[in-house]
């Protein structure tokens, strides 16, 4: 007769904690940043610094970026929201660079005349914000 010490755990037990931890670290694990179709994240960083973006926001990476009129956007690749209310996708957050009022009407975000193609490039920028 085989003896097993008493303080072995059995193989299901094993297995068990085993799956629990590779689970976690799963959750633990960032998201893919979202992709922009045809947007260059060096570009949009050069024309968020063009458009003075950091005059109102704190931007990680663009110089003199250090307003506080609006929120800072650090981590906005992880963020569930644009501006409190509109899903943050990146047609959404396209058209919301491009003309913020269309988007939210009464929102403070002033028009900065920012073409579709440059709004791709600086949403590119932001979602690589992790």
């Amino acid at each position: 007769m085989r003896v097993f010490p008493t303080n072995a755990a059995p193989a299901s037990a094993v297995a068990a904690a085993l799956c629990c931890a590779l689970a976690l670290a799963a959750c633990n694990e960032a998201p893919a940043p979202l992709q922009v179709a045809g947007g260059n994240a060096q570009l949009g960083k050069q024309l968020i610094g063009q458009y003075q973006c950091g005059s109102c926001h704190a931007i990680p990476g663009v110089a003199a970026a250090r307003g506080n009129a609006g929120p800072p956007l650090d981590s906005f690749g992880r963020r569930s929201y644009i501006a409190g209310a509109i899903p943050n996708l990146p047609d959404s957050l396209g058209a919301w660079l491009a003309d913020p009022a269309a988007v939210k009407p009464g929102t403070s975000m002033p028009n900065l005349g920012v073409s579709p193609g440059e709004a791709r490039h600086m949403a590119a920028y932001l979602y690589s914000l992790q």
